[in-house]
């Protein structure tokens, strides 16, 4: 596996969030404060529902960063595949850098392999080559059940497992990225997403082997304060 590079400074942190706006009631108010958070401290994308997706892009003004991110199937993963594939294509349309996908959870519980398979790479192949992180919501599914959406997560082209999508009982656990990390090697990376709300959380991850963090706009404003405090360097070693 790649050898973990340290952390030298609080901008290495920020280019490693993605500062989310993604609850029922995130207003246009609360997509300005991710905005604007966003550029304060430089994170590395700010991703919304996609309704708003065109409301975050015009406080963007078309600026190179933050970069602008989108989510299909979300929260739920239960849309079917061909409105996935829309739902990509249009947000691509709108200008989004990067998506975030929700597996058919059901599905995959079902043990349909292929449909969970096919819905991934549909998604993959509507969003143009931009980087594709699938959020396969680890509180529903047991050890094997997540190696096994990995497989076909790596197998359908994306760039990213990601843990969650915020919503479900439980978020992002270090012994979830450590199992992800173990099997999947340098396959693919990872994202860890819901509960993270401090740094050492975050350092923790990161040390197992997540490499971006879905992190609300409170929780992220909270860790980046935090981290500003903290003496760099910071070494990873065995």
């Amino acid at each position: 596996m790649t050898e973990l590079r340290p952390i030298n400074s609080v901008n290495d942190i920020a280019q490693m969030i993605d500062i989310s706006a993604v609850q029922a009631d995130s207003t246009d108010d609360k997509v300005k404060e991710v905005v604007q958070r966003a550029r304060k401290y430089n994170c590395y994308l700010v991703t919304i529902l996609p309704a708003q997706t065109l409301h975050a892009k015009s406080l963007l003004q078309g600026l190179p960063t933050p970069k602008l991110g989108g989510n299909v199937g979300f929260p739920s993963g239960g849309q079917t595949t061909s409105i996935k594939f829309q739902e990509a294509r249009e947000l691509v349309k709108m200008g989004v850098d990067e998506i975030d996908m929700v597996i058919d959870i059901a599905a995959h519980l079902s043990g349909r392999d292929e449909d969970v398979y096919n819905d991934i790479k549909a998604v993959v192949n509507a969003s143009e080559e931009k980087p594709v992180k699938v959020i396969i919501e680890c509180n529903y599914l047991n050890n094997q059940q997540i190696l096994k959406a990995c497989d076909l997560i790596i197998k359908a082209g994306a760039a990213y497992v990601k843990t969650g999508t915020g919503w479900a009982p439980s978020g992002a656990t270090p012994d979830n990225v450590e199992l992800i990390k173990k099997h999947v090697g340098d396959q693919i990376k990872i994202k860890a997403s819901g509960g993270i709300r401090k740094v050492d959380t975050l350092l923790d991850m990161y040390r197992r082997g997540a490499s971006r963090f879905g992190i609300s706009v409170t929780s992220a404003t909270r860790i980046l304060e935090a981290a500003s405090g903290l003496k760099y360097p910071i070494q990873f070693g065995e």
